[in-house]
Parts: structure tokens; sequence; C-alpha cells
């Protein structure tokens, strides 16, 4: 019955058909990223730049405008300060990383904590509020995605050499500090656009979920993007089907999918190579 009410009330179904596309172009966007985060090792990043986004939200909200510029705003001093805090004080990424993650996260904290009518909004910007994308916050992710998906092509052989060596990229002249600089700039895209779908504490499960469970199936990084996008869309349908009939947070089931489709995708990969190594056993096994 639920689910014909669902099917037939056509404002259930205008606002959750918004949701369906609006969570599809994140999981776009977040495939494209997140290949290239798990390919990198760069999941701590991808979390700090997912918490780095909290006091500039609630700036924003506090002042009266879009969040989401409050959202690109933190993110942007938070690519920045990692580069400054790593080349000025000489310390390693992932400390760099860390202190910035610590910082943002508490200034988000006290910030929210200063206001007593930050609840609701607080609530959205942790876990997010899918069910309340409009159709200019529609066509702000459809030009996200636009733009993710064509620095990534544009900067696919630099990324690839990135990864590789380094120096070899610096030697083919690739500019592997603009490459990464681009690279850090596409996750703080991808988390400020992802944040009022799945909030800034699970939308490290979109960016990591859906790439891990296409990797275990493929090699080329294209066909893992390709593979992880529609892991991903998946995962945002279903998480948007069970949050409608169990009626829990939507963001958060999505996200919780999303984490499961990779866990689901490891146990598969392992059954399928059990397989083929006992199949090759026993044809080892008979004789020519």
């Amino acid at each position: 019955m639920a689910a014909l009410d669902l099917l037939t009330d056509p404002f259930t179904t205008s606002f959750m058909t918004r949701a369906l596309v609006g969570g599809i172009l994140v999981a776009m966007m977040c495939a494209i990223v997140g290949t290239w985060v798990v390919t990198r090792g760069m999941a701590f990043l991808g979390e700090a730049m997912a918490h780095g986004v909290l006091p500039g939200v609630a700036i924003a909200i506090l002042a009266g405008i879009p969040p989401v510029f409050g959202a690109a705003a933190s993110a942007a001093v938070m690519s920045l300060g990692v580069s400054v805090v790593q080349r000025r004080w000489r310390l390693s990424a992932d400390t760099s990383i860390g202190l910035l993650f610590v910082a943002s996260l508490s200034l988000g904290v006290v910030i929210i904590s200063s206001s007593r009518t930050f609840a609701a909004d607080a609530t959205a910007i942790l876990f997010g509020d899918i069910l309340a994308i409009r159709a200019p916050q529609l066509a702000g992710l459809a030009a996200a995605a636009v733009v993710t998906a064509l620095l990534a092509f544009v900067f696919h052989r630099a990324f690839v050499a990135l990864a590789v060596d380094p120096r070899q990229a610096q030697l083919l002249h690739l500019y592997p500090r603009a490459a990464h600089a681009v690279l850090v700039g596409l996750v703080a895209l991808a988390v400020v656009s992802a944040y009022q779908a799945v909030g800034s504490l699970l939308v490290l499960g979109m960016l990591l979920g859906p790439a891990v469970a296409a990797g275990r199936w493929t090699s080329r990084i294209p066909t893992t993007m390709m593979l992880a996008s529609c892991i991903g869309a998946v995962s945002v349908w279903l998480g948007l089907l069970i949050s409608w009939h169990l009626a829990t947070a939507a963001g958060a089931t999505i996200a919780l999918v999303a984490v499961l489709s990779a866990a689901i995708s490891t146990l598969l990969r392992t059954a399928a190579n059990t397989v083929r190594a006992s199949r090759h056993a026993k044809r080892e096994l008979i004789p020519a």
C-alpha cells in the first residue's frame, strides 16, 4: 500500500524523483573522484574535507546566505591550508590534514553550539537532506558533475602519472603539483556538492564505497569509474526505497548501502576466485 501511495501521489513522486536524480548526479561525481581517492590513498583527505565544510556552512546559515557558498569557501580554505601548513611547517601530508581536520571540526562544533536554534540545521549539515533537493540545486549538481567529468578527462594522463611516479610525471612535463591541486579541488567539489544529499559525516561513504566495489572487478580506471557510477546510482535508488519503507534517514541509508556494496562486492569476488581456483585444480587432476 505504501508503494502504491508513493507511485500515485504527485507531490511524493515529485520530491522522490528530484531526490533520485540529485542522488544519481552525486553518485556520478563521487564515482569519478572516489576512484582517484582510492587509487591515490587519499581517503583521509576526503574525510577531512567532508568535515572541513562544517564551519563554513554554519557561518553561512547564521549569516543568512546559501550554505553551499559557505561550504565552498570552507573547502577552499581547507585545501589551501593543507598546502601551506605542509610547506611552511615542513610536516607530512597526513599530519597537516589531521591538524586542519581537527581545527575545522572543532570550529564548526563551537559555532553550532553557540546558537540554540541550530539543532535542525545541524542535523541536515551532518546527515544530509536529500529529500529537500529542489530544481535549482539539481541544476547546480548537474553543472558540478559536468565540470568534474571534464577536469577528470583533461587531467587523466597527469593523474595516472602522478599515481604511478610523481618524479616521472615531472620529467614528462605533466606538472604533478598542479595535477595534485586539481585533484584536491575535485575532492572539495564532490564534497561540497554531495553534503546536502548525504551530509558531511556520510559523504565519504559515497566517495569510497562504490569505487571500492567497482575496483574488485575492473583494473582500468575509466571502467572503474563507469562501474562505480552504476553502483552508486543503484545505491541511491535502494537507499531511497529502503528509507521510504522503513522510515529511516534517507542520506544515512544511501551511504550505508554504498558502503555495503563494497563489502558485498568483495565477498562475491572472493567467492568467484575460490570457484575459479577450484575448477582449475580439478582440471589439473584430470589425466591428459
